[in-house]
């Protein structure tokens, strides 16, 4: 087949969320592989991106190929692509429909979908359940959304692998100087000797589970421990959600304690990261978390719920504290016990690495598409595995 690989974007370059990281991640890595072994042919579609890669340190501009949000062009190029394609990879369950096409042109292409969150957490109509049939493998971000999608939509184990997403290779190296950037001090009023805390997300009216409500009303049964202490909520947030948390802070009578400085470019992480004594989110529905091993990989304690896929980013534990994200109580204790002994929350630098670094994520992927390339099967074969991949409770279809 002319293009072995085809992997099929919404957005890669023209957002700056955590499912665009993956992506940009995933193209590198699908990109790398091809280069070492030639003749394999990887190309990488973005519906809603420009004509040309925005960073060739992550995809080359010979395996980019932007639509500029022109959909019914996006899905012609790629069913044209995918049917000549041995594995057609897509980024988001909303491309299912592009994938369903070319299975249909070419039954023996492989579809893989990679699950993230909260988009594959819900009961789908009939017909996107139908067509999430002709996935031959699903790569779940994490655990949790593994076993959400076993559970609601009634995919075997042996056809759903847990891939966490890993570090970005371009990602600024850790300060280690011990003195806090004088710079972002001065602009955020605080004082070197004052514990901080820090949240890097997406602030948005529509999404309130990140936890930071909970982070509040924990910070004002603080206070009189922690006179100083201060809280950094750092993202982008729609005007909704920013009057939202001014009104909750004003309540709580926090409003020289907490911090919103907005959207924090990627050349200022690390010195953020660095100022902070603890990264906290303890949210109810993250898929995985990247931004949790970022603040590990800047050796920061991290705290994070118990509920979702944030139990993958901190090993079950094993990196940092897990706790209930409706327990306020529990919330509270996990803040006193980093600034009480912040060296014993540490996280382990070597066990980061060892977990979610680039190069083993790129190990993964190899696995995946060696696997993939290995077993080749016919399109006989491929009717009857998707047939069993979603029978009813009945056994009949």
């Amino acid at each position: 087949m002319a293009n072995s690989i085809l992997f099929l974007t919404l957005k890669i370059f023209s957002d700056t969320g955590g499912i665009e990281k993956v992506c940009r991640i995933a193209g590198k890595v699908l990109t790398e592989l091809d280069a070492e072994s030639p003749g394999t042919g990887v190309k990488v579609f973005s519906m809603y991106d420009g004509s040309a890669s925005n960073d060739e340190k992550y995809i080359p501009a010979g395996a980019f190929r932007g639509f500029g949000r022109n959909k019914p062009a996006f899905v012609l190029a790629a069913c044209r692509a995918g049917i000549k394609s041995r594995q057609v990879i897509i980024s988001h369950i909303n491309l299912l429909l592009p994938a369903f096409l070319i299975k249909i042109g070419s039954p023996s292409t492989r579809l893989i979908l990679i699950a993230h969150g909260i988009e594959v957490w819900q009961p789908f109509s009939p017909i996107k359940k139908y067509m999430l049939g002709k996935c031959y493998q699903v790569l779940a971000v994490s655990n949790f959304t593994k076993e959400k999608m076993m559970a609601v939509h009634g995919i075997p184990a042996h056809r759903i692998s847990v891939l966490n997403n890993c570090l970005d290779p371009f990602l600024p190296l850790p300060i280690k100087s011990g003195v806090k950037d004088a710079g972002l001090l001065r602009r955020y009023g605080l004082d070197s000797g004052e514990p901080l805390l820090l949240t890097i997300t997406r602030l948005s009216f529509a999404e309130q589970y990140k936890g930071y409500d909970q982070v509040f009303r924990a910070l004002r049964k603080l206070k009189d421990r922690y006179p100083g202490i201060r809280y950094l909520l750092a993202g982008k947030y729609d005007v909704a959600e920013k009057r939202r948390i001014d009104a909750l802070v004003s309540s709580l009578g926090l409003e020289d304690t907490v911090i919103l400085p907005g959207f924090i470019p990627e050349d200022e992480l690390a010195a953020h990261y660095d100022m902070a004594d603890c990264y906290i989110m303890p949210s109810k529905k993250e898929g995985f978390g990247i931004v949790f091993i970022e603040a590990l990989y800047y050796g920061k304690p991290v705290i994070a719920g118990n509920r979702d896929g944030s139990v993958d980013a901190l090993d079950k534990g094993s990196l940092g504290q897990l706790v209930n994200p409706d327990d306020l109580e529990e919330i509270t204790t996990a803040i006193k016990n980093v600034l009480d002994n912040k060296q014993a929350h540490l996280p382990n630098h070597e066990l980061v690495l060892k977990k979610f670094s680039y190069e083993v994520y790129k190990e993964k992927w190899r696995l995946v598409l060696g696997d993939m390339v290995s077993k080749a099967p016919s399109p006989a074969s491929l009717r009857v595995e998707e047939k069993a991949l979603f029978l009813p409770e009945s056994g009949e279809l």
